[in-house]
């Protein structure tokens, strides 16, 4: 006898009504590519071979059960080798796999069938962003997550796209093949967009294929699938099909933005100028590890508050942001940012939060350090 029957009735209850419930979906998504669909059609077909192979097995056994049962007075059968039985479970379960396979072959040739593309991206992964380099057209940039810190630290309603949102989306056209050279700087991750079946692992030393050939225009998501660190959950991939026209205009505007941004490294800046652009560079790229008020999060992330680093010598404060800290979480940045960026936050860094150096690292610091280390 059931002594709470309160106690079972109140969770089967909140089992079927609770708040917390996930969306109930039992199937994949169609997707919107051409890879997309014929990995949906194969998960269908074999879907399909299951439920059938199911109700075959199942019907069987419980007409046995029911028909045969000892209570009408069946008596069992007593036999030990039956020749056509043995061919047929052998014969029937091998043209099921083959059925199976034909499909899922083809399926395969395509998934890994890069050639001819149009456009080929290098996707690069980084701690914790994505960097998309379109070659041969001059064009790179990072993508950052652009979820405010508010929501994240639950002083703002989450958005519908919480941690899916970026400052940079990579731009594709739409009808386009386009190539993926995914490959990583740090540690190991993972690109994933489930709409586009495109899923490959990010490797330092490694360079990974992918293509995709988007359908139709829009916004597709997805994230970062390996554990690549505590801000794993940070890095999400966000793709913006356009149509060609529109595709068009945007590569232009990107080609001229980055002449521009090379016309910069040559140009007289103030202390302001670049602490003003420091000031956005550092809340992008720097703030998750050494916080807002450049307090840190020690040890592992030591304060730049009053530290050596940023209120000791520049050279040795830009050795430290160009060249990262081995053994340590303190990546290298010389890659990552260009000139005026990495001069930028640096000159930041040592005017910011009471440290008030009056000092500047400029662009054409930078430079010269590259140049020295390219030499």
């Amino acid at each position: 006898m059931m002594r709470h029957p309160h106690v079972w009735m109140g969770l089967l209850l909140w089992s079927l009504f609770g708040q917390a419930q996930a969306a109930w979906t039992v199937n994949m998504a169609p997707g919107a590519t051409e890879v997309s669909h014929a990995v949906f059609d194969l998960h269908m077909t074999i879907f399909w071979i299951c439920v059938i192979i199911g109700i075959v097995v199942f019907g069987a056994m419980f007409w046995s059960m029911v028909v045969h049962r000892r209570s009408t007075g069946q008596q069992a059968a007593h036999f030990h080798e039956h020749t056509w039985v043995e061919i047929l479970w052998t014969v029937v379960p091998f043209l099921i796999l083959v059925a199976m396979a034909i499909p899922a072959t083809k399926t395969l040739i395509d998934i890994y069938d890069a050639s001819d593309s149009d456009i080929d991206i290098q996707v690069t992964g980084y701690q914790w962003k994505w960097h998309y380099k379109y070659l041969g057209q001059d064009v790179e940039f990072f993508s950052n997550l652009a979820t405010p810190a508010e929501q994240i630290h639950n002083n703002s309603p989450k958005d519908e796209h919480y941690l899916l949102e970026v400052d940079q989306p990579l731009v594709l056209p739409v009808g386009a093949k386009v190539r993926f050279l995914v490959t990583a700087a740090d540690v190991i991750h993972s690109w994933w967009v489930p709409a586009f079946a495109v899923k490959r692992d990010a490797i330092p030393g490694f360079v990974n294929e992918a293509w995709t050939r988007v359908e139709k225009p829009g916004i597709y998501r997805g994230q970062c699938t390996e554990l690549c660190g505590k801000d794993h959950g940070f890095m999400p991939v966000v793709v913006e099909v356009k149509s060609k026209a529109d595709y068009d205009t945007w590569l232009g505007e990107r080609k001229a933005e980055a002449a521009k941004l090379k016309e910069l490294t040559s140009k007289e800046w103030t202390l302001e100028e670049l602490v003003a652009r420091g000031d956005k560079v550092y809340h992008t790229t720097c703030v998750a590890c050494h916080q807002a008020e450049g307090q840190g999060l020690p040890p592992m992330f030591p304060a730049l508050k009053g530290s050596k680093i940023a209120t000791g010598p520049k050279e040795a404060h830009l050795g430290i942001v160009f060249h990262g800290k081995p053994g340590t979480a303190m990546a290298a940045f010389g890659k990552q940012l260009s000139e005026v960026d990495i001069a930028a936050v640096v000159t930041y860094e040592r005017n910011a939060w009471g440290n008030n150096k009056g000092d500047m690292v400029t662009p054409k610091d930078v430079l010269a350090l590259k140049q020295a280390e390219a030499q």
